[in-house]
């Protein structure tokens, strides 16, 4: 957008943070009136509406299947890992973030298998695999829990440690998702090996089978790698959440002897030492959060949405972190009850509910 003068207002792809400077850009900006045009791109073109479209698609089909009713189970599981990878190819900063700053509306058991199947989908595109195996690894992914679906968000909202039997449902739940997909008429071999042996570990302490990870399918390990990296980073009242860089720290630690190194090194490169979302509190106290990677792992772009003396900001602020006054000085956990924003404030169109 130009002045009327020709100087430069706004460049393509800039976030109008507010009404004021909306209202400002209008007073003094040349532009074209295209509202119908970017009404149908909002609607096509919105990684969360893909995701939340993802998970109350998978939430109904999940249900269906567990019931015994699965009708034409494949082909809609099909349909819902084309919107999770419709969704990565648009926007993955949007979709990692939405691991974070979404984790509202559906079940969890729901939405931690969608969370699932965007990172695994993320480390398996660095790795170069086919896209037949990430297709399979995503359906895996989207349905490793159907074994376990309603003692899932019973688990997660209940605020004392888990009891023997629920523990005991934990342990026998991939067998009890195989049996149940194929019950579905789902019969790929590499699709329910991954839901069988999404908890093995690489020394061989994982369940069911205690398989070592040299009789593990790779695209098995790249499920538990996510699955284990969205679990912890998701709210729930018998664990505590962890801050997402120190989920990493975990994941890396692990790397060494219950998960397969390469990947788990993969997936911190991918996600860098503070990933996408991360709520941080820079040196000069304002408070953002991580918007987009920087030029160095430690110095990632932050958008600052509360200024020092804990007021909003408005119009929010781009922040490089590789600036001195603006570099990071903790991570903060999320949610903080005095940090509110919508991720399309943050991100754009590509963020719209």
């Amino acid at each position: 957008m130009y002045g009327s003068g020709g100087g430069l207002l706004a460049r393509k792809g800039h976030l109008i943070a507010s009404i004021t400077q909306l209202e400002m850009l209008v007073e003094r900006g040349i532009y074209e009136d295209v509202t119908e045009a970017l009404a149908t791109e909002r609607d096509q073109r919105s990684v969360l509406r893909l995701l939340n479209g993802a998970q109350l698609e998978l939430e109904a089909i999940l249900q269906r299947i567990a019931t015994g009713n699965p009708g034409n189970a494949k082909r809609k599981l099909e349909e819902i890992a084309g919107l999770v990878t419709e969704a990565v190819a648009l926007n993955a900063d949007i979709a990692i973030a939405a691991i974070l700053h979404n984790q509202q509306g559906t079940p969890y058991g729901i939405r931690h298998s969608v969370d699932t199947a965007v990172v695994a989908q993320l480390v398996a595109q660095a790795l170069n695999k086919p896209d037949d195996d990430i297709l399979t690894m995503t359906l895996a992914a989207l349905t490793m829990n159907v074994g376990m679906l309603g003692e899932h968000d019973v688990m997660q909202k209940q605020a004392v440690p888990l009891t023997g039997h629920q523990k005991q449902l934990i342990q026998h739940h991939p067998q009890a998702g195989m049996v149940l997909l194929r019950q579905a008429g789902i019969n790929h071999e590499g699709w329910l090996s991954c839901v069988l042996y999404h908890h093995e570990n690489e020394d061989g302490t994982g369940y069911p089978g205690a398989r070592r990870g040299a009789h593990l399918p790779e695209s098995a390990k790249l499920i538990a790698l996510a699955d284990r990296y969205c679990a912890r980073i998701s709210q729930r009242k018998y664990r505590k959440t962890m801050a997402p860089n120190a989920a990493l720290r975990d994941i890396l630690l692990e790397g060494k002897t219950t998960l397969d190194s390469l990947p788990a090194a993969v997936l911190i490169r991918e996600l860098g030492i503070y990933p996408i979302g991360t709520l941080v509190k820079l040196q000069n106290g304002e408070i953002g959060v991580v918007t987009r990677k920087g030029l160095n792992a430690t110095a990632p772009w932050v958008t600052s949405v509360v200024g020092p003396r804990g007021a909003p900001l408005d119009p929010f602020l781009q922040r490089d972190t590789r600036n001195e006054g603006h570099a990071i000085r903790e991570v903060l956990p999320a949610p903080q009850p005095d940090v509110e924003f919508r991720l399309s404030q943050v991100w754009g169109r590509g963020a719209l509910p």
